[in-house]
């Protein structure tokens, strides 16, 4: 009888982590997360909530309604896991976030999902190399931002690297826009 012998690479599982305040959550992180699934055959997605954007103002929403309503909106979408971290961790920087999870999940390979708003200031992130070194960038096309972040200083350095730029077709909504409704 014959085995069959499975590459290393097979049997690793893909975690994508989509990190941000979700102020609210809404359909445009929805399909970026299915998207990611899809094309890249991630297992599951972590919506990672943080208290506080470093980059960002206060939220207008709590913590807990967001979380909550991140996980209303994703009750069909069984694949994507609402978390908080920043308890656990004791920081809300992506860097200590990556290291938890790589942590926790040892052969896995972590998919780090951004839009393309976030890669125009990537280099200012808290150990942005490290980040890079730790996971693969999946970054998604975002109107009005795809000509500034593909020429930004991190798109030209990771590049290739450990960095992917996904064309796809987009929600014209954000969480920015949804405030003033």
């Amino acid at each position: 009888m014959k085995y069959m012998v499975l590459d290393k690479q097979e049997n690793k599982k893909k975690i994508g982590i989509l990190g941000g305040s979700f102020d609210p959550a809404h359909i445009g992180h929805i399909k970026i997360s299915k998207e990611a699934k899809k094309k890249f055959g991630l297992d599951k997605i972590i919506w990672a909530i943080t208290k506080k954007n470093p980059f960002k103002n206060k939220s207008s929403l709590s913590l807990e309604k967001r979380i909550k309503h991140a996980k209303k909106i994703n009750q069909n979408n069984l694949f994507i896991r609402v978390k908080y971290f920043e308890n656990k961790i004791k920081s809300n920087r992506t860097i200590d976030l990556l290291r938890y999870i790589k942590k926790q999940n040892k052969n896995t390979d972590i998919f780090f999902i951004m839009g393309a708003d976030s890669l125009i200031n990537f280099h200012k992130w808290k150990n942005s190399d490290l980040i890079s070194s730790i996971c693969k960038i999946l970054v998604f096309d975002r109107d009005r931002y795809k000509r500034k972040s593909l020429s930004s200083v991190s798109f030209k350095k990771y590049n290739k690297k450990s960095l992917k730029f996904i064309k796809f077709n987009k929600v014209n909504i954000s969480s920015s826009k949804l405030r003033k409704i």
